[in-house]
């Protein structure tokens, strides 16, 4: 059976301890894709079993609510989401500032925006990534296989967001400088600064970069071909980053070289796949109303990434766990 449920100020984890505990079933028994933030009312899809979920309507909850329930063959797995769509508001907004978000929104539906992890993937404290990295070098054991999993994840992730800074930073430096200074600073020669500032996105393609059809397709490398910059530029194609572990495609050539800076080999053995560095957003409105200064977003955005990192971006804030806003 597949239940939708709204809930309040709970992470997902929460959510799938609580129902557990209350049913009187492992977590594992629960199925359930993608991570919905604590601090916010969201809506969540989870799975059960219908011998077990037709007892699940005669108990009460705190902050959960099930607003609906069909049946299904599949149990819900991580991978099977597909998006997210969210609605905030923004209360006490001055025509000012509306009008300076409008300006934003207007160069992010035109380029796009890099996809960091948020900070929500790393903990309350910011640092669970740590507490990943320690599960690999056997410092620590975690008995819930659940969590062990999420907390290396976190440090891959970690991983990816200063690999995207890295890249970000690169891009930077070449947009802004002119070719010799450009050249000095990322010890590159010139003739590869002038063809990377020729591209017309301000994330800057390397040769070498892992390349994926975009919003899915195969990966394919960038060979310096003259039309994939332009392909970029046009929303088919975006380049991805690298969540290191077993079988994990990587990059080559010079986009290779930067990205092996970015890989423990503590994540051999873990399953590696590849991240879209940079999404489009397909749909975003954004709506002032002048009489009661508030201002409301709708959007989606793609599986894995994050309504945070977009609002931080508008209003000029860091994006994540120990990265500023190069944006």
């Amino acid at each position: 059976m597949i239940l939708k449920i709204r809930k309040k100020d709970l992470s997902t984890f929460e959510l799938l301890n609580i129902i557990s505990k209350k049913l009187n079933i492992k977590k594992s028994d629960i199925g359930y894709a993608g991570l919905k933030d604590k601090n916010a009312l969201s809506i969540q899809y989870i799975s059960l079993n219908k011998k077990i979920a037709k007892n699940i309507e005669s108990i009460e909850f705190d902050n959960i609510k099930i607003l609906d329930s069909t049946y299904h063959n599949n149990k819900i797995k991580i991978g099977h989401l597909k998006g997210n769509k969210f609605h905030i508001r923004i209360k006490k907004l001055n025509k000012i500032n509306a009008d300076k978000i409008r300006n934003i929104i207007k160069i992010i539906l035109d380029s796009g925006m890099p996809n960091y992890f948020g900070f929500q993937r790393f903990g309350n404290r910011g640092d669970n990534y740590n507490d990943g990295k320690a599960i690999l070098q056997h410092k620590i054991k975690i008995r819930d296989k659940k969590l062990a999993k999420f907390l290396i994840s976190a440090y891959q992730s970690y991983l990816f967001n200063h690999w995207l800074r890295k890249r970000i930073e690169i891009s930077r430096i070449i947009n802004d400088f002119n070719i010799l200074d450009s050249s000095n600073a990322l010890k590159m020669e010139s003739k590869m600064i002038k063809n990377l500032k020729s591209q017309k996105h301000f994330f800057k393609l390397l040769n070498g970069d892992v390349m994926q059809h975009y919003p899915y397709g195969k990966l394919f490398i960038n060979d310096d071909a003259v039309d994939n910059d332009i392909r970029f530029y046009n929303h088919q194609i975006a380049p991805t980053g690298l969540l290191y572990g077993a079988k994990s495609v990587l990059a080559k050539d010079l986009a290779g070289q930067i990205e092996n800076d970015f890989i423990d080999d503590l994540l051999k053995n873990e399953i590696g796949s590849r991240r879209f560095a940079w999404i489009f957003i397909g749909h975003l409105e954004f709506i002032y109303k002048d009489d009661i200064a508030n201002g409301e977003f709708n959007f989606s955005l793609p599986k894995g990434s994050y309504a945070t990192i977009l609002l931080n971006l508008i209003a000029n804030r860091d994006v994540g766990e120990g990265v500023e806003n190069e944006f």
